[in-house]
């Protein structure tokens, strides 16, 4: 009993620097941007010595990918609590759309740390399957989104619920990726200043109302 109860607490203060390894490489990240991450000063405000990051994580690359789910965690927690089930698909994805460019301007650094192809194409500690629910629940939304037609609602955009028209799987995610590319580039360019330079404007809401027209279709005015 006593092997087992010390066992449970050597387990217990592993996952304990684990866990503080991790969160200080998200409060780095936060405040110095992605540059920041190396092992030495995430061990350094963890308060381990700058080998011990090795005992938990055998690469940097499975470090960073630990820190990278973080931040998928909180931007869908985000989403989760903005998002309105009892509205239509058009305008979840709206609010899909500010959520997300909202985050990529508050976590600037973690925003860029999730998106790294190295870390998602390495795979590590699932950090590719962690990304992908959210565009799951943009590709289901688009799915939901019929061409426009008589079975459209005025007011409704390019559609509606499910039905005749909608798109198909693979046509909802052909679309939803080119979609969340667009929303990627404006994130992007949002940030180094290009587009308000380009347009004048210093919201990015209109920039949203037209990628969405742009993929979905115009909203169909209200008779």
């Amino acid at each position: 009993m006593q092997h087992e109860e010390k066992n449970e607490g050597h387990d217990e203060r592993e996952d304990g620097l684990r866990g503080r390894l991790v969160r200080a490489g998200v409060e780095l990240v936060n405040a110095e941007g992605a540059q920041a991450l190396s092992l030495r000063e995430i061990a350094r405000r963890a308060g381990v010595s700058h080998g011990a990051p090795r005992r938990y994580f055998p690469t940097h690359l499975d470090l960073l990918s630990a820190i990278a789910r973080q931040g998928f965690a909180e931007l869908a927690g985000r989403l989760a609590e903005e998002d309105r089930e009892d509205a239509g698909p058009r305008e979840r994805i709206a609010i899909l759309a500010r959520v997300y460019l909202a985050y990529a301007g508050t976590r600037r650094g973690m925003y860029e740390l999730m998106f790294r192809h190295d870390l998602l194409e390495s795979g590590r500690l699932g950090l590719r399957e962690t990304s992908l629910p959210l565009f799951a629940h943009l590709t289901g939304l688009v799915a939901r989104i019929t061409a426009p037609g008589p079975a459209a609602e005025p007011g409704s955009g390019a559609g509606d619920e499910a039905g005749v028209g909608a798109a198909s799987g693979a046509d909802a995610a052909v679309r939803a990726g080119a979609l969340w590319a667009n929303l990627h580039g404006i994130a992007q360019l949002w940030h180094w200043g290009s587009l308000r330079l380009a347009t004048g404007g210093d919201d990015p809401g209109p920039l949203i109302a037209a990628a969405l027209d742009a993929h979905l279709g115009p909203v169909e005015p209200a008779s």
